[in-house]
């Protein structure tokens, strides 16, 4: 069963900055179109940021776009998210996610196949 552990999370004041990481258990994982979802109580999972498994290609939710990028360093197994001038409604759970099939980021959360477990994110006035 593949495993992605993420790490980084914390409490930041509004426009600081944090650096999300995701390890990935396999190598073959390193190859798998990843994602950034994050998820508050009471409301569904928002994609965030996806990177093909070449990191050639990205994508950004709006809300998101000009402020967080997604890498990946397959030689470590690894995808980042690194997220700069947070708000308060950046606050989340986010998690990874790997997709085994898509060779492009998609934004639907039942098109991953493996998940983490999360690592939380607030962010204060």
């Amino acid at each position: 069963q593949a495993q992605l552990v993420e790490s980084g999370g914390g409490l930041v004041q509004a426009g600081g900055s944090l650096r999300l990481s995701c390890a990935a258990s396999r190598r073959t994982l390193s190859y798998y179109t990843m994602a950034w979802f994050r998820q508050t109580p009471g409301k569904e999972r928002e994609f965030v940021a996806g990177i093909s498994g070449s990191g050639g290609s990205t994508l950004y939710a709006d809300s998101v776009k000009g402020r967080f990028t997604i890498s990946r360093d397959n030689a470590k197994n690894t995808v980042y998210l690194q997220m700069n001038s947070l708000k308060p409604e950046d606050t989340a759970d986010y998690h990874c996610a790997a997709d085994a099939e898509a060779r492009r980021p998609m934004e639907a959360a039942d098109e991953y196949d493996y998940w983490g477990q999360g690592t939380q994110v607030t962010v204060s006035s």
